[in-house]
């Protein structure tokens, strides 16, 4: 005699097996599209291609060549994504610790680029004596003149501008008349104050001595937050949506970039060196912004926090207080006048000059907003060569690849109710002084024109997937290695070239002036899918695949020759082979 079962303790019902070669059969067959696909995201492959066509002029010889797509997104292509990560990373990693400043002084100047500056001060000597005397004539050969000699600085290999154009074209010219505007610099009285100090033209941080005599040079990692906006659950959703400030929020958000470069400026002045950082912006869990960064050197996290507490942006734009208008009730453009006028009056919107002029003269004037960072800084100290900056740099680097709105997926009603209204908010925030929807507050934007459609405007904040970062999320000062993404990048296909022993034979050609330059060989094109000379995608794609795996058997060969032959890599040479993988 069989138990009963218990209610609820049923065993689950095996899945009907598919009738060979039904319908359902063929469907839970893999399609072997995606099998490729797959493997060459394994491989490191892109998987959307740039076909270029390659055309070498001295034979005429033409073939086309796969250029990778260079998406930052994995969900456009998840091998190009990763391979940006990765070269971020390296970045960050070589100029975390580094004990030696990145950037060496510019060299001497020459006595050729010595005497083109002396001409070209003569020749504004002359101008300003032909501007006295009222001669238009040779005033206009002059400034002939001064432009011919500043090409001439450019090409001699001089940085910058000597000085100023005298002539401005009209494009370039602000549609603003009078001078440009200032605000006052006095601190709010609800802001400590933090001392200045007059900046050090250095880098690197304080290195340390242990009693045993030996040195050593840590860093820190830091993370800033906003302000809160009312109490959350632990997944990141209010409490009470209704008491819930999504206006500060989305307006918070929008301006975070300017408030952490206020952060790094106040930084350097209360410490007294030029401090630098890596970092990237991130969603919390509750979708404000936050920011992590890598800092070179050591600074007291009680000045962090003080700084932090005492940094804000305050923003100087026209109230937003009273919406006017709604989505259903917009201004419309009229065309004779060239400006947006009220829909039932006719009568012109205040333009963007007489905003901010209303402003200007209104000596109880209060800015619109004030970005404020929250009370929670976080910030330890981390060794160098250790697992724990290993660690660090790939929680930095976590989310790069991934839209801002992809960060922290919305699994329930509450989260993705919770992310409506924020969208909602942003959809009406103003971005810029040219944003669309300062119609809706009965403010013209700066360079007003009839194709401005409130509550659509184009920016970044305003999109879903942004969550009010539009700018940047990659934020790494100038000095932290010396190199821009692409010299890292050029780093690892070096290093990938030396290990194989695969060396590139340029030629080179002497200039008038007895320099070698490198002689342009090959013209390349875009080649357009229908082309006749350019191949199905799965043909280009599979011999990707079977040219990147050939190149990974020599890469590994290559490798277990040098491990053998000097067993001991540096961390740098450890980042590199994992770089070259993905960058061949």
């Amino acid at each position: 005699m069989t138990a009963p079962t218990l209610p609820g303790l049923e065993p689950a019902p095996t899945p009907p097996v598919p009738r060979p070669g039904s319908r359902a059969a063929r469907m839970a067959l893999p399609r072997s599209i995606d099998v490729l696909k797959d493997i060459a995201i394994e491989y490191g492959v892109c998987i959307r291609p740039l076909a270029m066509r390659r055309t070498d002029l001295d034979t005429g010889l033409t073939e086309v060549i796969d250029l990778p797509c260079g998406a930052t997104r994995e969900d456009k292509c998840p091998p190009c994504a990763k391979k940006n990560r990765r070269l971020r990373q390296a970045q960050i990693r070589e100029g975390w610790h580094r004990d030696d400043e990145p950037l060496p002084g510019p060299e001497p100047a020459t006595e050729a680029q010595k005497s083109l500056i002396l001409f070209r001060a003569h020749l504004e000597f002359s101008r300003d004596e032909a501007v006295r005397a009222a001669q238009w004539d040779q005033v206009n050969d002059l400034d002939e003149a001064i432009r011919e000699v500043e090409e001439a600085i450019a090409v001699e290999g001089l940085r910058g501008r000597v000085g100023p154009p005298h002539t401005t074209d009209d494009e370039d010219q602000d549609d603003e008349p009078g001078p440009r505007r200032k605000r006052s610099t006095k601190r709010r009285q609800d802001a400590p104050e933090l001392p200045r100090r007059k900046v050090e033209r250095r880098t690197v941080g304080k290195t340390y001595t242990a009693p045993d005599g030996s040195t050593y040079q840590p860093s820190m990692w830091l993370t800033l937050t906003l302000d809160s906006y009312g109490p959350v659950r632990p997944d990141g959703t209010p409490v009470n949506p209704a008491r819930y400030d999504y206006r500060r929020a989305a307006w918070d958000a929008v301006h975070f970039p300017r408030l952490l470069d206020r952060f790094w400026q106040n930084l350097r002045r209360c410490e007294g060196w030029n401090v630098q950082y890596a970092g990237c912006v991130e969603p919390q869990r509750r979708l404000a912004p936050h920011a992590h960064f890598a800092i070179r050197g050591t600074i007291p996290r009680d000045v962090l926090r003080t700084v932090a507490a005492a940094t804000y942006h305050q923003v100087w734009w026209p109230s937003v207080d009273v919406q006017r208008y709604t989505l259903d009730r917009l201004p419309i453009w009229a065309e004779q006048a060239a400006a947006w006028v009220d829909p039932d009056t006719r009568e012109p919107l205040t333009t963007w000059t007489e905003a901010l002029d209303a402003i200007d003269d209104d000596p109880d004037a209060e800015p619109v907003h004030v970005v404020r960072f929250g009370a929670q800084v976080d910030a330890r100290g981390v060794m160098p060569g250790t697992e724990d900056a290993e660690r660090t740099i790939r929680y930095v680097t976590k989310y790069i690849t991934k839209h801002t709105g992809d960060c922290h997926k919305a699994t329930t009603d509450r989260q993705r109710k919770h992310l409506d209204r924020l969208w909602q908010q942003l959809q009406l925030t103003p971005c810029t002084d040219r944003c669309a929807n300062w119609l809706l507050y009965g403010v013209q934007p700066k360079k007003a024109h009839a194709k401005l459609k409130p509550g659509r405007c184009k920016g970044k904040v305003h999109q879903r997937d942004t969550l009010g970062i539009g700018g940047r999320r990659i934020l790494i000062s100038r000095d932290w290695s010396g190199k821009t993404l692409a010299d890292h990048k050029h780093d690892v296909r070096a290093w990938v070239r030396a290990l194989l022993g695969v060396t590139t034979d340029g030629t080179q050609l002497v200039d008038d002036q007895g320099d070698t330059t490198e002689r342009v060989r090959h013209a390349w094109e875009l080649a357009r899918p229908d082309d006749p000379d350019v191949g199905p995608m799965t043909h280009r794609l599979m011999r990707s695949i079977s040219e990147r795996a050939r190149w990974r058997s020599e890469l590994l060969a290559a490798k277990d020759r040098a491990a053998q032959e000097s067993p001991d890599l540096s961390a740098t040479q450890h980042s590199a082979q994992h770089d070259g993988e993905e960058t061949q």
